[in-house]
């Protein structure tokens, strides 16, 4: 179980960064570096050095950090990404690359490189991906070779290639996968070492700011103690432990980038008059371009803190449920982004608006840590084996659950994610019956309407616990309980109509007869088709509260009056 940091301390630590961005992070900087594809050494060293020390957040406390958790992962990673994507993935990829040791390390190693990161701000990079094997880790093809004297292995000598590794040309310490004769393992090599080479920076479409490169390895000597953890084979496992809590990272990154975009598109239509009246006033603007992102941004929010919560109480790695954080976070963020351009006009294509550059960013969240067609597949195979398991009962348990939520507080939105829960089962079960997950395209659309489903689960859950006063002090709190239980409502009824209607395609399309009416029928009602456009009535006046909130307007949530939380971040 992880203690974390108190709530003080947290927002100590986020305001220290936003005060730091305000003073040395302007618009125009950062868009001095994305022009000249420059990585900002003295920034990222400043942030992760004595200027501001990130980095002692992630360390725990017997290695000279502050033992920050999982939760406090997510907020200063949501922070970051606010404001340069770029920026963030310099600085946090020191992180990423020090999880080999966090989890896997002996407590002497954690000694020697955990606590030089702590102490001099040390840059790590994280050595996994290789141009051959990408995402599959398991295709690894970097060796290290023991180098044995008098019987004891006294060093390893590492040989081979890895690609789109973050800080890959100006870390100071690598974390390497490769294959020893007992399996995959991490080992740890210093900057410099005779034969480690890194190749120039890439060229990318965004994250300018932050250095990518190849790392070559020729014959690299290390000596034993490199090798994490101290005992050979044990490098998927130790990766595997680190997933849910990277995933999570990279959740925020998305989360982050895509309610940066979204506010310039919010502050934009306040003061943007066409035909008489802002754009803000406009449903045709608001509906389409604000209000569905930022409702699933804020479900991607529950999602993300919801596993940070149970990461920090010891449930585990979760990775399934980080797969599903990072597939809503980066998925909504890259959309807000994208709707961001739009919602400009000609502006948002030019490079003073920044928006078209937070877009160029937020595109590597859905690719990197796991692209989310990885994601997909990882959760369709955790929750279809679930399923099995389960003879079908684990979201039919679920939505129960959720229909108990909706007696206690009818306002959130429980009783219509309930009903796409409960259309999830049949799905799956028809899968089951039909041997459909033979096609590997249904198994990847299993995985969007599964992350989908437990994303309005999650959200239901957090209005509840805002509804009742349970939310954390350290959660954010940019809407009020009344508020989330609008956002909440709205997406509970896209995700209700999502699971039916794709549910239908996908099981009728893998098997059905374009004659068979009665066989049809019978797949829509246990998709509950039927209730899925039923609980449409409201969204349009639901819609119109949202849009009311996000500009700060009196709303008029149908079923709830909706009062703007005082405090709330308002779109600079």
């Amino acid at each position: 179980m992880r203690q974390g940091l108190d709530s003080e301390s947290l927002i100590l630590a986020l305001d220290s960064i936003r005060d730091f961005a305000h003073a040395r992070l302007s618009d125009e900087i950062l868009r001095g570096f994305d022009e000249r594809d420059e990585f900002p050494m003295e920034i990222v060293r400043a942030m992760c050095g004595e200027g501001l020390g990130i980095q002692l957040l992630f360390i725990e406390d017997a290695y000279g950090g502050m033992g920050g958790g999982a939760f406090d992962v997510y907020r200063v990673c949501e922070q970051m990404a606010n404001i340069d994507l770029g920026v963030a993935t310099g600085v946090l990829a020191t992180f990423l690359g020090s999880d080999p040791v966090v989890f896997g390390g002996t407590v002497e190693q954690k000694r020697r490189w955990l606590g030089r990161i702590a102490e001099k701000g040390a840059l790590m990079a994280y050595g996994a991906t290789e141009p051959e094997a990408g995402s599959d880790l398991g295709a690894l093809r970097t060796t290290a070779v023991r180098v044995e004297e008098g019987g004891r292995i006294t060093g390893y000598r590492i040989t081979g290639r890895k690609q789109w590794i973050s800080n890959g040309g100006v870390a100071d310490l690598y974390s390497i996968l490769a294959n020893a004769p007992d399996g995959a393992s991490w080992f740890v090599v210093e900057a410099g070492t005779p034969g480690f080479e890194h190749g120039k920076q890439e060229d990318k479409h965004g994250i300018r700011a932050s250095n990518t490169a190849a790392l070559m390895l020729d014959d690299v000597l290390v000596d034993a103690d490199a090798l994490v953890g101290g005992v050979e084979g044990q490098g998927l496992l130790q990766a595997q432990q680190v997933f849910g809590f990277t995933r999570l990272m990279v959740a925020a990154f998305g989360l982050g980038a895509g309610w940066a975009a979204l506010d310039r598109a919010i502050a934009y239509s306040r003061d943007r008059v066409q035909a008489g009246s802002p754009l803000a006033e406009k449903q045709g603007y608001t509906h389409k371009l604000i209000v569905p992102h930022a409702v699933r941004l804020e479900a991607a929010r529950a999602c993300i803190e919801e596993t940070a919560t149970r990461i920090d109480d010891g449930e585990g790695s979760l990775n399934t449920e980080g797969a599903i954080a990072k597939y809503l976070a980066t998925e909504a963020g890259n959309l807000a982004a994208d709707a961001a351009i739009q919602a400009l006009g000609g502006y948002g294509y030019t490079h003073d608006y920044m928006v078209e550059k937070i877009k160029r960013d937020v595109r590597i969240t859905t690719i990197y840590e796991g692209t989310s067609e990885i994601m997909e597949m990882t959760i369709a195979r955790d929750r279809w084996q679930l399923h099995i398991k389960t003879r079908g009962e684990h979201y039919r348990d679920q939505a129960r659950l959720l229909e108990t939520l909706h007696v206690e507080r009818p306002e959130v939105g429980a009783d219509v994610a309930a009903t796409a829960t409960h259309a999830l089962a049949a799905v799956l079960e028809r899968c089951r019956e039909g041997h459909l997950t033979r096609n590997q395209h249904i198994l990847f659309r299993l995985g969007e309407l599964i992350a989908t489903v437990e994303g309005a689960g999650a959200l239901v859950r957090r209005a509840a616990a805002a509804a009742a006063g349970g939310l954390s002090a350290k959660a954010d709190h940019r809407f009020s309980a009344d508020a989330l239980a609008c956002l909440s409502r709205v997406y509970a009824r896209d995700t209700a109509l999502l699971v039916a209607q794709q549910g239908l395609r996908w099981v009728w399309g893998s098997g059905g007869t374009e004659g068979d009416a009665n066989g049809l029928r019978i797949v829509e009602e246990q998709l509950r088709l039927t209730d899925a456009h039923r609980a449409q009535a409201g969204l349009l006046a639901d819609m119109d509260g949202v849009a009311d909130i996000l500009y700060g307007r009196t709303p008029s949530c149908q079923r709830e009056p909706v009062l703007l939380a005082a405090g709330v971040r308002q779109p600079a």
